[in-house]
């Protein structure tokens, strides 16, 4: 093994946040805006997406989840606020690639190229055919013979990325 690639591997990562934090949404555990950065601790080696409201932060096939969860979008299967980061219980049994955090729902790509998303489904975002919510991660069923390599959630739909490069998009519905 060459030395650069043995450095990179002993290599230690840290998450810092700062910003607006009246949600939560920092992970610092405190309900007040940073001026300064802070950093998180006891968190995942890879930070991959970030919510406009809550975070998510996927290390290791694990997911974290910390901030406003009113309406169920921190997919721990409840409507509660959590300000330090918290493990998405209902995904332990999974192993996470990827994740993606929308305005208003979640959605999270299983080793095996599942799809599984959360929260706010009113313009069916989620996928599953039609405009309910969940608190929890539902598995995407429209999928089932596909792997799903990626997710990106926009403010109110959903874009995947297909294994073998194909791309399934879903649009915004209009308000009623």
């Amino acid at each position: 093994m060459e030395e650069s690639e043995r450095d990179k591997e002993e290599e230690e990562e840290e998450i810092w946040s700062w910003g607006a934090g009246t949600d939560g949404q920092l992970g610092t555990t405190k309900l007040e805006d940073e001026q300064l950065p802070q950093l998180l601790l006891d968190l995942p080696s890879s930070f991959f997406s970030v919510g406009p409201i809550s975070l998510l932060a996927c290390g290791d096939g694990k997911v974290v989840t910390w901030g406003r969860g009113t309406s169920g979008q921190l997919g721990h299967g409840d409507m509660v606020s959590i300000f330090k980061p918290k493990h998405a219980k209902s995904l332990e049994s999974l192993v996470i690639t990827h994740v993606s955090a929308g305005w208003s729902h979640f959605s999270f790509v299983s080793g095996t190229g599942c799809l599984f998303t959360c929260r706010d489904g009113s313009f069916g975002q989620l996928g599953h055919g039609d405009c309910n919510s969940h608190c929890s991660p539902l598995k995407v069923s429209y999928f089932d013979s596909k792997h799903v390599d990626q997710i990106a959630c926009g403010m109110s739909y959903s874009l995947v990325l297909m294994k073998v490069g194909s791309t399934v998009g879903r649009r915004k519905g209009r308000r009623r």
